[in-house]
């Protein structure tokens, strides 16, 4: 479990949290939002953590008993609701939050509550944590994890300090990759630059075997689905669905693929290609392409990034895009 000073990048999301510490001013409710992999948990974690510490500082000390509670799991004013099913239910809320935080604090000054995909709750769910939001103890601290707060009942925002992850800068992951986690030079640059700015998928990237095989089956469909059959786009398919748990990261950077034959076909520059070895590649879309064309398939690309967090057939929807992207290869 990170501490401040360990995080790289948000520092204002950090600066915020550390402000209201010092001036022991802390909101009962915090609404974290950032895409997953942008850092949310760890920067709550460590919001948690120096809360809790006991030496009373802006940054958890790492020394003291709370801390090593908190480092390992075990402290009993830092309570992780857990989540066993698709989605977090009333029943679960009511146990692990309404009940609970009638008790207080066993050690500290504050009893904190951590709710990871908070937009996972069920409608009935988020009611019942709004009672007790609306009117908490003043122990009470709720930190609440989305990727998307429109899924949050309108209610819930509104109690909530909202606090926005934004990306962090591809130099700042390349950095850290290398001296925190003991990256190669060339594996922390491709792995921060195809990041998308978000430091988990950043960490996935350079720890992963995978990640060339990623990279080099998406260049295999985007360069060559113009002239694919329609048994081996199905094949393709099929190669993605059945690799579900990554599929987003697929099509990110399929995503990231167009958007660089749009951005040369605006500007034809290629130092800002993040495909800087498909340059002859990305030329060649570029000149066949129109601007409508690459901005449809980009635009098609977002909504199926969305419609997946709303659990569609994904297979359907990836047939349909890919069927798109093939017709429109031939203008």
């Amino acid at each position: 479990m990170a501490d401040f000073k360990e995080i790289v990048g948000h520092e204002q999301v950090i600066h915020q949290m550390q402000n209201a510490i010092r001036q022991r001013k802390l909101s009962h409710a915090y609404l974290l939002c950032g895409e997953a992999g942008s850092g949310k948990r760890p920067v709550a974690e460590a919001f948690a953590k120096a809360i809790l510490c006991e030496e009373g500082g802006i940054d958890a000390c790492g020394k003291c008993k709370s801390c090593k509670q908190t480092e390992s799991g075990n402290h009993p004013d830092f309570r992780p609701v857990v989540r066993e099913k698709a989605t977090l239910g009333v029943n679960e809320i009511r146990e692990q939050v309404t009940a609970d935080v009638q008790i207080k604090p066993y050690s500290s000054e504050y009893k904190i509550y951590l709710i990871d995909e908070a937009e996972k709750m069920t409608e009935e769910a988020q009611n019942a944590l709004l009672k007790t939001i609306e009117e908490p103890p003043e122990y009470a601290v709720f930190l609440l994890l989305v990727s998307r707060q429109e899924l949050l009942l309108p209610t819930v925002r509104s109690r909530c300090v909202l606090l926005p992850f934004y990306p962090v800068a591809t130099e700042k992951i390349k950095r850290f990759l290398m001296e925190k986690k003991g990256i190669p030079d060339y594996l922390a640059d491709n792995a921060a630059t195809f990041s998308g700015g978000l430091v988990g998928r950043a960490v996935r990237y350079a720890e992963s075997e995978s990640f060339t095989t990623l990279r080099n089956e998406v260049l295999q469909l985007v360069k060559g689905i113009s002239s694919m059959t329609m048994a081996e786009l199905m094949e393709n398919v099929k190669l993605f669905a059945a690799q579900k748990e990554i599929a987003g990261e697929y099509l990110e950077m399929i995503l990231l693929w167009y958007r660089d034959v749009l951005l040369y076909k605006a500007t034809q520059a290629t130092n800002l290609l993040l495909f800087s070895d498909e340059t002859e590649a990305v030329r060649e879309q570029a000149d066949r392409r129109s601007f409508e064309n690459l901005q449809g398939i980009v635009e098609a690309l977002e909504q199926l990034k969305q419609r997946m967090k709303a659990n569609v057939n994904f297979e359907n929807a990836l047939e349909l895009l890919l069927l798109y992207m093939k017709e429109e290869g031939r203008r």
